[in-house]
């Protein structure tokens, strides 16, 4: 059986349409999942014109047990913003709208088993929140449609190489006063869970230090010994394979090396830095903690080349590839 990818297009303002009929056109996407386009017509069709690529809406009935399509793309068709709406490179509630109403029927779906993943086009939180976005992101926003009450937070990956973050989308000043045991336990039970359900069956884990050289034997910082060799040591003697405190500056080379696979961050930009240096054309966003596998490319809407047929569609196939790669594996 081949997973069935629920794909919307995010911001109709953003490079996310063209983005979707570049996808759309790449090699062996179409053979290697059932793919159900949710949204308006016109935003998948302004895709294609902007991007010169071409596929046809193949409009289902997405109660059938079998919904997949022999020719074209199979296509809920929605009505969420008037093509008059759509401001290319523009913040709009219009466009918030389009995507909190996208993501809602696609969230829908994947609770009724109408597809086993979701891949998003970029959303612009921005326009998300004059849309009425009461979350800090859309990730506490699907934790919440889907009634999800464990530890929730993005993830990213390149290349095979994982992060998660003990802290998020907070103040910087805020982050050491948030760093505590049990956070950083949960960021690195949710990162060894989720490459399970990727098919590694001992996930190598390293712990990023807060601190510049790990806090330097406490010259510089004592949330290292206070916490984070503690949380460690009590982690591995339950048998996990994981290691650290480790600097920053270095952690990233042992990933690189292939010497792990995933690290653990204190802060939003500890990790993200490092993996948009790596390859920002290829660095996908994992939703992680969520029941069913969401995935979308790590950059944003582009507002800068939106409308000139310049989006890079790597992040977004790579998205794709591991939605499909974790459905396969997700009962492990």
């Amino acid at each position: 059986m081949k997973p069935k990818i629920g794909i919307i297009p995010g911001d109709p303002s953003g490079i996310g349409p063209e983005l979707i009929a570049r996808l759309l056109n790449q090699d062996g996407v179409t053979d290697a999942a059932d793919i159900l386009l949710i949204g308006d017509a016109h935003v998948f069709e302004a895709g294609q014109k902007v991007s010169e690529q071409e596929f046809a809406l193949t409009p289902v009935d997405v109660t059938a047990d079998d919904w997949s399509v022999s020719e074209g793309v199979a296509f809920h068709a929605m009505d969420t913003i008037e093509p008059d709406q759509i401001e290319v490179a523009t913040v709009t509630e219009a466009g918030g709208t389009s995507v909190l109403k996208t993501l809602d029927q696609a969230l829908e779906f994947a609770q009724s088993g109408v597809i086993d993943a979701i891949v998003f086009g970029p959303f612009n939180k921005a326009s998300m929140h004059l849309a009425g976005l009461g979350h800090d992101d859309e990730l506490h926003y699907m934790a919440e449609k889907l009634g999800v009450t464990n530890y929730i937070s993005e993830l990213n990956t390149l290349d095979g190489m994982w992060t998660s973050r003990v802290t998020s989308h907070i103040a910087l000043r805020d982050v050491a006063d948030t760093i505590s045991e049990e956070r950083v336990s949960e960021a690195v039970y949710l990162i060894h869970n989720v490459l399970r359900r990727s098919g590694l069956e001992r996930p190598r884990i390293s712990v990023a230090a807060i601190n510049p050289h790990a806090g330097d034997g406490g010259n510089f910082g004592t949330e290292e010994i206070d916490i984070l060799e503690p949380t460690v040591k009590k982690l591995a003697e339950g048998q996990m394979a994981v290691d650290g405190p480790w600097p920053s500056d270095t952690v990233f080379l042992k990933a690189v090396a292939k010497e792990i696979d995933a690290v653990v961050t204190m802060y939003h930009d500890q990790g993200q830095i490092a993996l948009k240096l790596l390859g920002f054309d290829r660095g996908v966003t994992v939703q992680g903690g969520l029941p069913i596998p969401v995935a979308t490319p790590a950059h944003g809407t582009a507002f800068d080349i939106a409308g000139q047929g310049r989006a890079d569609v790597g992040a977004t196939r790579a998205a794709f590839d591991v939605a499909c790669n974790m459905v396969t594996h997700w009962e492990k």
